[in-house]
């Protein structure tokens, strides 16, 4: 099976019934959607569209929505939705291409909700709706659907509808189904069995950790949606951040993390996230930073390369190389991209940002272009205190300042392109592959400080060690001419540090002795997910099994304390007391944080091998 072959089965086979948004599901086949909104009653307020983690000052009430699980699959779904004094909770499930939705009223206002279904057709797809009777049908190209409801009809024509729908009285339980008519008992008998299945089967392949599989699906399945201009199913990493981007933005490393979570659960959606991020590199040959629905790519910059290392280890779990044939050779030339434009003459590299022209006229082409700002970005840490005072060199376009993390993750990079390029048959590649290795693991030795046990970023231009530190320089621990000895120092002196990095709540992305650190705004102290996969992914090539188990379950804690409460999934986490609701810059259900599960997933056995090169 080639990926058109797999892309075509995932969208008109087994994986029909798609989840638009929290509340709106697609049939993918024809386009055809329903959409659940309420409208209350005390203040008159309609509720046509539900977001996971929205929160606004405007007058109007915000629902807050608490994700439960959602299959890869579709096979079951559950979100609870409170707003304005009223708690609702959606599941459904899908059986013989046929979707069945129940809506049950947890708590309610004094008069009863009423419940609306709206039926159309998206992206252009021929077909319209009707109402007939007590029920819709839907004409599409290829078939009629009917929807059915064991709801009681409710009129109220004061809502914002533009297509046929059915409005009923959210009084008790109700059930809307397409295909035939469902009773109250046959759906809660359905979706209950669907659920319980579903927790088994993750509890048999996860054990007591199945929890933390079942949040990451959730995470993935969740912000997953269908790009009708591409012709595509991707996971960006929210709907909030896709909504202000014209439909969707991908970004260059969260998506490739996206690409290996989901391979525990979905091989479809693990290829396609994978495949679709890389589709976006630019004719230069780097991954962009970003890449949104408009058309708009981060043309100046790239992000932290660890695109290979993630299909890696996404063929590892699958034990097939048709997709690596066929991402290699664009991983290889982003390989050589970094190589030409952002490797110094000692062979350590350093962030950047290329002149580029306004085509947009969009902030990200003026703002944080060729810059110290632009080259931070690149990083993925936008505004780390690492590179505050960082001058940044025109003419080489490479902030002056040679980066442990990069030069960890280029080695990296390079390690994880040999192995692919021998599982792939392209041997001829390996000898000038080993040599750009070679050439950036002596280049990292430079950036070794013997008296503090520590590798440190280097000024370019007055060679300077900075001593501004974060989890990046642990990166070093990629390349295997670390010794144990070295090893040992690193977590001795600085992991286990209580001043720089050791806590509760942990990894800080700036150390705690930093001036910056109680500042707790984004880069600048908070915890995030994607900076501990990847020390604890170096870590498995260590010997340090200590460090890695303590990580592993310090992640774990800090996943668990904001899932458990809110169902949210954060973009980022204080490090001082756990939180990510305390910031407005942390998205409440941003997926790149479930690869905190990952890793506690990997450490209990079920990812054997990874980091293994």
């Amino acid at each position: 099976m080639n990926y058109q072959q797999m892309k075509h089965a995932y969208l008109t086979g087994w994986h029909t019934w798609n989840v638009r948004s929290v509340l709106s599901h697609v049939h993918m086949p024809d386009g055809l959607a329903l959409n659940l909104a309420l409208k209350e009653y005390a203040d008159g307020h309609y509720l046509k569209e539900t977001l996971i983690g929205r929160f606004d000052e405007s007058r109007t009430p915000v629902e807050t929505a608490f994700p439960g699980a959602h299959a890869f699959d579709d096979s079951y779904t559950e979100m609870t939705v409170r707003w304005c004094g009223m708690e609702v909770k959606v599941e459904s499930t899908v059986t013989d291409d046929e979707l069945v939705l129940l809506v049950t009223p947890v708590t309610q206002q004094v008069r009863p909700a009423m419940l609306v279904l709206e039926g159309g057709y998206l992206w252009g797809r021929p077909g319209w709706v009707e109402r007939i009777g007590e029920g819709l049908i839907a004409h599409g190209a290829a078939r009629d659907t009917s929807v059915y409801t064991t709801g009681v009809s409710m009129t109220d024509l004061n809502i914002p509808v533009q297509t046929a729908f059915l409005s009923v009285v959210l009084d008790g339980p109700v059930v809307f189904s397409t295909g035939k008519p469902v009773s109250l008992t046959q759906a809660q008998a359905l979706i209950t069995g669907r659920k319980i299945a579903h927790e088994a089967e993750a509890a048999r392949r996860f054990g007591d950790l199945s929890s933390m599989y079942l949040a990451m699906e959730s995470a993935l399945s969740w912000d997953t949606l269908y790009d009708a201009k591409g012709d595509r199913v991707i996971s960006p990493v929210s709907r909030l951040w896709s909504i202000t981007h014209g439909g969707y933005v991908l970004f260059c490393w969260d998506n490739f993390f996206a690409g290996f979570m989901a391979s525990l659960g979905s091989k479809e959606l693990s290829y396609s996230n994978l495949r679709e991020i890389l589709r976006e590199q630019t004719p230069e040959g780097f991954v962009p930073n970003f890449a949104c629905a408009t058309g708009q790519v981060s043309a100046d910059r790239s992000q932290p390369p660890v695109g290979s290392a993630m299909l890696l280890e996404t063929c590892r779990i699958f034990s097939d190389n048709w997709l690596a044939e066929e991402m290699y050779p664009g991983l290889l030339r982003w390989n050589r991209w970094f190589a030409d434009h952002r490797m110094n003459p000692d062979g350590t590299l350093s962030w950047g940002s290329d002149p580029i022209p306004v085509l947009y006229g969009n902030r990200w082409e003026k703002e944080g272009v060729h810059c110290t700002y632009g080259a931070a970005l690149e990083s993925g840490l936008d505004n780390s205190p690492m590179y505050d005072d960082i001058p940044f060199d025109p003419d080489t376009h490479r902030l002056r300042l040679a980066d442990v993390g990069l030069t960890g993750l280029y080695i990296l990079d390079c390690r994880s392109l040999i192995r692919l390029a021998q599982q792939t048959g392209h041997q001829d590649d390996i000898p000038a592959l080993e040599a750009q290795l070679s050439k950036a693991e002596a280049g990292l030795e430079t950036l070794w400080d013997e008296e503090s046990g520590f590798y440190y970023n280097r000024r370019t231009d007055t060679g300077a060690f900075s001593r501004r530190i974060s989890p990046t320089h642990f990166y070093a621990l990629f390349s295997r001419n670390v010794t144990p000895e070295r090893q040992r120092r690193m977590a001795d002196e600085h992991y286990y540090n209580p001043d720089e990095f050791y806590g509760d709540w942990m990894l800080p992305s700036i150390a705690r002795n930093d001036p910056a650190f109680p500042e707790q705004e984004y880069w600048r102290g908070r915890a995030w997910a994607p900076l501990n996969f990847l020390v604890y992914l170096a870590l498995c090539g260590t010997e340090l099994n200590d460090v890695r188990r303590d990580l592993a379950g310090k992640s774990a804690s800090l996943f668990l304390k904001e899932w458990n409460q809110h169902r949210h999934v954060h973009e980022n986490y204080n490090s001082i007391t756990g939180e990510g609701c305390d910031s407005g810059n942390s998205d409440r259900f941003y997926h790149w944080g479930a690869l905190l599960c990952l890793i506690a997933l990997a450490e209990a056995g079920h990812l054997p091998g990874m980091g293994e090169l």
